[in-house]
């Protein structure tokens, strides 16, 4: 019996897809403000960065148990239903913040949710599509994804717009879209034929392929030094534009990444995802360095635009990346993995970055990201030339 298609899509495929929306919608429309909101109840740009670095590093830990057990019981959905539902839940309680500390723990708390939810989600995605669309279903769940993100920061503007600094009802009114998303994941998405997919009865670390153990270390050391995007708003408000425009540069940014998400996701299923990925590296490194040498808004305008290029580049040619080395029995461990060592590493890069920025100028923070970003670039670059001599196959189970 033919499966029902949506857009072409198949059903997790699209569900996913709306899930992300919606909850990138919530999110983002917290995430563009949140910067401006911490400075005004008294952060400093060093306290910030240690807001994200915590909060996404330590819950990052919760991806690789997360991609685990969803590998060991054959299940994702519940994963998802869980980790999307906390996020729902503690939304509302960003409105109620007083203090510094007090936003840390609900980030935290709403991170854990991610944490719970993206490997297993990645798995559910790899899992319900046939190897030659991979790039094009990772393409519509980037392109979902900051499609939220898009009307997320629009919305946001909006209600700064006509009632400037009132924080509380923007943070309200983000839970509505984290409701749906929910939603969305309930009564949308199929969880994968267990017959298809049986977990492995021992999932070990050294059964995924030595060049997914190379590909980590160069995305470790590009990590380094890509701190949260949370400075680069910090930097383009300094410039004087008015608080309520800033989340709609942050939409610029994420318009541009949903236009060439899926045109970069189908790109990099004809010619391979490794090049995309050197090429957003490098991307980075020159966004980064512009946003260091210069202090322009219209400057910063056109960086926006490049910096959605990079997003999309990397993010769906990565996920796609990790697909093409892992098993099927290993998908969970091997997208939760990536997930930690991204999140785990934005701790160190967050406070590198915050400590530069308040304590030697604003500049530095984005050279140290240019030239992290470079060394990546050519490390990526002598992996692809290595690519005949470790052709690394991914282990397979009977």
């Amino acid at each position: 019996m033919k499966k029902k298609k949506f857009l072409g899509l198949s059903r997790n495929i699209f569900f996913t897809g709306l899930t992300s929306f919606f909850t990138d919608t919530s999110t983002k429309m917290i995430y563009s403000v949140m910067p401006l909101f911490l400075m005004s109840i008294g952060a400093s740009k060093t306290t910030i960065s240690l807001i994200e670095g915590i909060a996404e590093s330590t819950a990052s830990l919760l991806k690789a148990v997360s991609g685990y057990w969803s590998d060991k019981i054959g299940k994702n959905k519940p994963f998802m239903i869980l980790g999307y539902g906390v996020t729902t839940v503690v939304t509302p309680l960003y409105s109620i913040v007083t203090r510094p500390v007090q936003a840390l723990l609900i980030r935290f708390t709403e991170r854990v949710g991610k944490g719970l939810r993206a490997a297993p989600r990645d798995s559910l995605i790899s899992n319900s599509i046939p190897k030659n669309e991979v790039g094009r279903s990772f393409g519509f769940q980037k392109a979902m994804d900051n499609s939220g993100a898009v009307v997320g920061p629009l919305v946001a503007a909006l209600i700064l717009y006509f009632v400037p600094l009132n924080y509380s009802n923007l943070f309200l009114w983000a839970t509505i879209p984290a409701v749906f998303g929910v939603l969305s994941i309930i009564f949308g998405i199929k969880e994968v034929n267990n017959t298809r997919i049986k977990a492995a009865e021992k999932v070990s670390f050294k059964q995924l392929p030595r060049r997914y153990h190379q590909f980590l270390f160069i995305i470790f050391v590009f990590s380094l030094g890509n701190s949260s995007d949370a400075l680069l708003l910090i930097k383009t408000s300094e410039t004087g534009i008015k608080e309520a425009f800033i989340p709609f540069l942050y939409m610029i940014f994420n318009a541009i990444s949903v236009l060439t998400a899926i045109p970069v996701g189908k790109l990099s299923d004809r010619i391979g995802r490794e090049k995309l990925i050197a090429a957003g590296f490098l991307i980075y490194s020159i966004v980064y360095f512009l946003f260091g040498r210069f202090n322009n808004i219209f400057i910063f305008i056109g960086l926006f635009i490049l910096y959605g290029m990079y997003s999309a580049l990397t993010d769906v040619s990565q996920k796609s990346f990790i697909s093409d080395l892992t098993s099927k029995e290993l998908k969970g461990t091997g997208y939760g993995i990536y997930h930690a060592v991204l999140g785990i590493t934005l701790l160190p890069a967050s406070l590198i970055a915050g400590l530069l920025y308040d304590h030697v100028n604003s500049s530095a923070p984005f050279y140290f990201g240019s030239i992290m970003s470079l060394i990546a670039t050519a490390m990526m670059v002598l992996f692809i030339l290595r690519k005949n001599e470790t052709p690394g196959k991914p282990v397979s189970h009977p």
